[in-house]
């Protein structure tokens, strides 16, 4: 089940760079996600949760107001970067630390994936409305709900 998470959250990433992450860092960083010790343990400060927040809220903010596609090349090896990163803290709770490797890859592949599939569904969605906003809050939405949701089940795993 965990690596099923680690995929998830990187699908998560897909539509956002930075608000899983950030996600992540908090639950961490409040103890709910114990990545303590490991090589992300430093995911769980104050500092890194802070600033990952900063860049999700401006991340949020400029989906509504820019016309940079997703799919630009930076922005999605950004999106597999932190889907990895995401993927590795969700599977680092379990005992062994090859998990942590596999589950990166799992939430790199999670992202890249998701990148390419909420993106039409999006533009139907803004299509169907006349305008993109709808659209775009209701991917925020399930973004963090099902972020918030993927970290409540990896710390009841």
């Amino acid at each position: 089940m965990t690596l099923a998470l680690a995929f998830l959250i990187g699908f998560l990433n897909g539509p956002r760079t930075f608000a899983p992450i950030a996600l992540v860092a908090w639950s961490a960083a409040f103890g709910w996600l114990d990545i303590a010790g490991t090589g992300l343990g430093w995911l769980g400060a104050a500092a890194p949760a802070a600033i990952l927040t900063l860049v999700a809220l401006g991340e949020l903010y400029g989906d509504k107001h820019t016309d940079r596609s997703r799919t630009w090349v930076p922005a999605v090896i950004g999106r597999v970067v932190m889907g990895a990163v995401a993927g590795a803290a969700l599977a680092l709770g379990a005992a062994d630390p090859a998990v942590g490797l596999v589950g990166a890859g799992l939430g790199a592949v999670g992202a890249l994936i998701g990148t390419y599939a909420t993106l039409p569904l999006r533009l139907r969605l803004a299509k169907k409305w006349g305008k993109d906003l709808p659209a775009a809050l209701i991917e925020d939405a399930v973004v963090i709900g099902g972020t918030v949701l993927l970290i409540f089940l990896a710390v009841q795993a």
